[in-house]
């Protein structure tokens, strides 16, 4: 037993931390709380307050409400409007995430091997990201006017159907999805292009002299390895932006023709704010939270992989 004991390892005492660290500890308290203070009432609650009222009847302008346990989730996964909204922003995002983003890449890729124009052409295709979209629906409006606007015009000359763009329900959400396209673009391609300009030359230099002639070889052998990480940032931004598409269906279409272009966030908005149904809306919202969540989710165990494997 006295063997044992002896044979034990040590205990190790941590060291009592020094005035000086616990002063440094009390600082840094007192200049982060302003931030946690502004987390906590501008995220953290308005979250708890919308989950809370997720489980009432609540409508705005009345003063009471009652609990009604999970009926607004039942009601949501009953309703057409909020179904067809779902599968509107399913289908937008589906259209505007992809292309976008490998119409960003190859702008990129373009850009970067060229001297000639290089900041010029990046700050034209930012500006639809520096612009204000409810100042450019006006232009968007004239552009997909069927009878005076500048797109039919050319369908015209070319004997070609002129659609309907906008007022129509089999070609409204294609149209969003061109503007969404117009406004994605420019932002990906300034994430690209950062992350092309980090990746090191030499790599380019060591595969020509491993046999990468081609550019479709340097491509696959270097640049696409290197913007792995910079992709999925770019994917994941580009999903969630998609998602969250509002501002251009409340200004061209506000949701129609017969919701044919109603997306998520337009009926949260019309549940909350016309119809005033505060209660049914948070349902919609925790349901809007969860899809986030989960793309986050997905997007941080995707890196988590690519770091463990590199």
């Amino acid at each position: 037993m006295a063997d044992a004991i002896a044979a034990a390892p040590p205990i190790v005492r941590k060291p009592a931390r020094s005035a000086a660290e616990r002063q440094e500890a009390r600082a840094a308290l007192v200049l982060s709380l302003p931030a946690m203070v502004l987390l906590f009432v501008f995220i953290l609650l308005p979250v708890a307050v919308v989950i809370l009222f997720a489980f009432t009847d609540y409508e705005l302008g009345y003063a009471g409400f009652r609990f009604v346990g999970f009926d607004n989730y039942t009601e949501l996964f009953t309703d057409r409007t909020f179904r067809r909204s779902l599968w509107n922003t399913a289908v937008y995002t589906a259209i505007v995430a992809p292309i976008s983003i490998f119409m960003a890449l190859g702008l990129a890729m373009l850009i970067e091997s060229e001297n000639i124009g290089r900041s010029f052409f990046r700050t034209a295709y930012f500006l639809p990201v520096a612009s204000l979209l409810v100042a450019m629906a006006t232009v968007w409006q004239y552009l997909f006017h069927p009878t005076i606007g500048p797109i039919n015009a050319l369908l015209a000359l070319g004997g070609l159907p002129r659609p309907n763009w906008l007022g129509a329900s089999t070609s409204v959400l294609y149209s969003l999805s061109i503007i969404g396209i117009w406004q994605s673009v420019g932002f990906n391609l300034v994430l690209f292009l950062a992350g092309l300009t980090a990746i090191p030359r030499e790599l380019y230099h060591a595969a020509h002299v491993d046999g990468a002639r081609s550019a479709f070889d340097r491509f696959r052998l270097v640049t696409w390895p290197m913007l792995g990480p910079t992709t999925l940032f770019v994917t994941t931004i580009s999903i969630i932006n998609a998602v969250k598409v509002f501002e251009t269906v409340k200004t061209l279409t506000e949701g129609g023709p017969n919701k044919a272009s109603e997306v998520l966030l337009f009926t949260i908005y019309q549940e909350g704010f016309v119809y005033l149904k505060v209660g049914y809306a948070s349902a919609m919202t925790v349901v809007f939270l969860i899809i986030l969540v989960v793309l986050m989710f997905l997007q941080y165990r995707v890196q988590d992989k690519q770091v463990h494997y590199s």
